[in-house]
């Protein structure tokens, strides 16, 4: 076995260490709904644990990733989100210190085994770095804004539970709040339901291929010539749309039945465009799908079914946790996402500024949370305004990290789907 390899199994031992880690944070919050204190200090103390043991396995496929490969592993989505979900871990152990909440592990430890989901649905084998990545600002910028994003994961999961804890369900006048609460729900079922698919997919060993031919310009000996080539690109799930005069490669089939395909725009006439707009169209519909099914088996809303867990918590406690771990987040954000990302970008791109796609929903990112911290402060938001504003500054937060690689085109492009 080389290190390659024991760096993937210790990833693979690592997830299912968090998986087993939820199943005994649900029999922790279980006891407290019974008022068992000695059953709750049990069961905390062997949950946080074995998230302990999951965390260390992470690092070991951290470090041995990043002696295997020969550079620091957070070059591309896989590496990243990994890192993501490292980082997440990181920033709930640090609060469990703090604050005592095993409870709060119930909805920390499935967002990361949600973000290594994530992550492998991305190419997991070891790149080469592109020139623009062979710098020291790789290390600093991007493993900032990961460990920022963390602690504004854990606020965000603090913010959740709040608004789930204190939300109530027989108050008519708290009707658009609950729609609200639901559909940050649904955000999250949307990624499970993308990744589910995914992996459904994949073990099936579903592929395949769409070729078009482009006309590609080559100058040889000062002579130019004008030649047509494939231009192929393959797919892990059904393909529903494709670049204009695309076609299949065999005899593809989904469902016993030809899959038609709708061509892009001509405007946006690319394999690439094309293969992300089939990313967004497959993570809505897989995240209908799955919602569909979870509230056709609790008939219910999904944050109504979770308010049970979090009878006995304290209100004020996951507040605090809230904003504790934003003000902690901030700054760091602040130093790696936008400080050390201009002098990289003036070092890489000559300039400190470009009004890049993703540089914008940095700047929207550090503003929102910004006014967050001075409403906080100055307004005194607490409770559940204050909970609304960490949920909306995680959504924007992931928008920046996944929305706009699928969305929009830039200079970070390359880090994309």
């Amino acid at each position: 076995m080389n290190i390659l390899e024991f760096s993937q199994n210790s990833y693979l031992t690592s997830f299912f260490l968090f998986c087993f880690a939820l199943i005994l944070y649900v029999f922790t919050v279980a006891g407290r709904r019974k008022n068992q204190e000695a059953h709750l200090k049990k069961w905390g103390t062997i949950s946080f644990a074995v998230t302990v043991l999951g965390f260390v396995a992470q690092l070991a496929y951290f470090i041995t990733r990043w002696i295997g490969s020969g550079h620091i592993p957070l070059s591309n989505m896989y590496e990243f989100m990994s890192f993501l979900a490292i980082m997440i871990i990181a920033a709930y152990i640090v609060m469990h210190f703090i604050y005592r909440s095993a409870a709060l592990g119930l909805f920390a430890v499935p967002l990361a085994i949600l973000m290594m989901g994530y992550a492998s649905v991305f190419p997991s084998e070891v790149q080469p770095l592109i020139p623009q990545l062979k710098s020291i600002w790789l290390i600093l910028h991007v493993s900032m804004v990961g460990a920022s994003e963390a602690f504004f994961a854990v606020g965000f999961v603090a913010g959740i539970m709040y608004l789930v804890h204190t939300m109530r369900w027989d108050d008519t006048t708290k009707r658009k709040s609950q729609i609200a609460l639901e559909f940050s729900l649904f955000t999250v079922i949307i990624i499970l339901g993308y990744v589910v698919t995914v992996f459904g997919y994949r073990a099936a060993g579903y592929e395949v291929e769409l070729q078009r031919t482009v006309e590609v310009v080559e100058t040889i000996d000062n002579n130019t010539q004008i030649s047509n080539k494939p231009d192929t690109i393959s797919y892990t799930l059904p393909p529903i749309f494709a670049a204009t005069n695309s076609k299949v490669v065999g005899d593809e089939k989904f469902l016993g039945m030809q899959l038609p395909l709708m061509e892009v725009p001509a405007a946006m006439d690319s394999h690439k465009t094309a293969r992300k707009m089939n990313t967004v169209t497959w993570s809505l519909m897989s995240g209908l799908l799955l919602y569909g099914l979870i509230r056709l088996i609790i008939r219910k809303p999904i944050a109504k079914a979770l308010q049970p867990l979090l009878r006995g918590m304290n209100p004020d406690d996951l507040d605090e946790i809230s904003y504790r771990a934003t003000a902690i987040a901030f700054p760091v954000f602040t130093l790696g996402g936008l400080i050390f990302a201009m002098i990289w970008a003036q070092e890489a791109w000559g300039r400190f500024w470009a009004w890049d796609p993703k540089e914008v929903w940095a700047l929207i990112t550090w503003l929102f949370y910004s006014a967050y911290l001075h409403l906080r402060l100055s307004r005194g938001y607490h409770g559940e305004k204050s909970a609304w504003l960490v949920v909306i500054g995680f959504i924007i937060v992931m928008f920046t990290l996944v929305g706009v690689n699928l969305l929009i085109v830039g200079l970070h492009s390359y880090a994309g789907v």
